[in-house]
């Protein structure tokens, strides 16, 4: 089976009704109404929070891969990392990563380093001015992020997280039918 990552997210506006999915329930039997409901909240919740932060993220000249990229850099010591390293934290193919990485070179917001011991090792190192970016980008987010959670209580927050890692566990369900019971 071929594996593939969505270079697109499509937008969950249209939630269906009970009803509406009751027509899928009565052509497939398989169908959990409440299930459904409840996973396409989830869907239109993460698809509306990505939204409104490539809005944020927009005002500043930055896309989520680009800025992520950044936020993985801080939190090395030295500000470095190879390629590889990043594309693989980050989910992504090295391919894509070159792309990201292509554009924050060009913004001048990381250099390319060769390593100290094996001059064929290529780091990545975010500069000044990337350092710069996320100092004017990252209080905002996180008064965003502050404001959004202030919804919940503490005990809220904590169910949720566990709720959230609950659902995260089964996520392979969609990888292949070996997980289905």
């Amino acid at each position: 089976m071929a594996n593939y990552k969505l270079a697109i997210m499509l937008q969950v506006k249209d939630i269906p009704n009970a009803e509406i999915l009751q027509k899928f329930a009565d052509r497939y039997p398989q169908t959990d109404i409440k299930n459904v409901m409840t996973f396409l909240n989830l869907l239109r919740v993460g698809s509306d929070l990505s939204l409104g932060l490539n809005s944020y993220l927009a005002e500043y000249d930055l896309l989520q891969g680009r800025w992520w990229v950044l936020l993985l850099l801080m939190r090395e010591d030295n500000l470095s990392s190879t390629p590889s390293a990043l594309a693989e934290k980050a989910g992504v193919s090295r391919a894509t990563m070159t792309g990201l990485l292509d554009g924050l070179l060009r913004d001048k917001l990381i250099s390319r380093v060769h390593g100290k011991r094996d001059r064929r090792q290529i780091l990545i190192r975010m500069t000044v001015l990337g350092q710069a970016k996320l100092d004017e980008v990252m209080p905002g987010y996180y008064q965003r992020v502050n404001q959004l959670m202030q919804a919940l209580s503490e005990t809220e927050t904590t169910q949720l997280m566990s709720l959230l890692k609950k659902i995260y566990q089964q996520r392979h369900v969609f990888e292949d039918e070996s997980h289905l019971k």
